[in-house]
């Protein structure tokens, strides 16, 4: 992939305020930015330096928080094309929210000052298709499967592919049991200083899709 473009910040041009002092609209666009670069192959060529590694000793300042699946092919700072310090991730098989996950996410947005949070699915889930084809699956499996099933269970009643339509209600489903299950994060919303946005990662293409903006 080319490395058009250069990061000219440095340590001492960074924010320190939290969330580093973006709306949630503005860390929405320079989400959206990154996401340009890495489909144009225009991605900023960063590296870290003494100083770098220097600023972020001294705390994060993460301009969103994003809860995204495990798979090994969906990078959150490749495909927004962000730098070290700039996303507060949480991954996990089929991007559920279990209780780990939600006290992640709020302790982004109570104590990073993170005003976005994104829900990150993508094309051909493999938890998803688990719980497509296995049934009664024992132990921490079990219950990941059993938090994909209303999913599932929404896209059997749609037209088209089951996968696809089952990984899109998964990260619908998700971004709503994320404000269901907590208090803060729902009255951040409410209160207009958080949004929630579920998008979908097309592997074959690169692509992003949008399926719920909240806030």
């Amino acid at each position: 992939m080319s490395t058009d473009s250069t990061d000219s910040s440095n340590a001492a041009d960074r924010s320190r305020e939290p969330g580093q002092g973006l709306t949630k609209e503005e860390a929405f666009h320079r989400l959206l930015e990154g996401h340009w670069r890495y489909l144009e192959n225009k991605r900023l060529h960063r590296t870290v330096t003494t100083e770098d590694r220097g600023f972020h000793a001294q705390g994060q300042y993460p301009l969103a928080a994003l809860l995204g699946c495990a798979d090994s092919r969906v990078s959150p700072e490749l495909i927004f094309d962000q730098g070290e310090g700039d996303i507060f991730v949480v991954r996990v098989a089929g991007n559920i929210v279990g209780e780990a996950e939600v006290a992640s996410l709020e302790y982004a947005v109570a104590n990073l000052g993170v005003k976005l949070l994104v829900v990150l699915g993508h094309e051909n889930c493999g938890a998803v298709k688990a719980a497509l084809t296995m049934n009664n699956a024992p132990g921490a499996l079990g219950f990941l499967l059993r938090e994909i099933a209303p999913a599932v269970a929404e896209a059997q009643a749609l037209p088209g592919s089951l996968l696809h339509n089952a990984v899109d209600c998964n990260v619908k489903h998700s971004v709503h049991m994320l404000l269901e299950r907590s208090d803060t994060l729902r009255k951040a919303v409410d209160d207009g200083l958080v949004r929630v946005v579920g998008v979908v990662y097309e592997l074959s293409t690169g692509d992003i899709k949008f399926h719920a903006t909240i806030g």
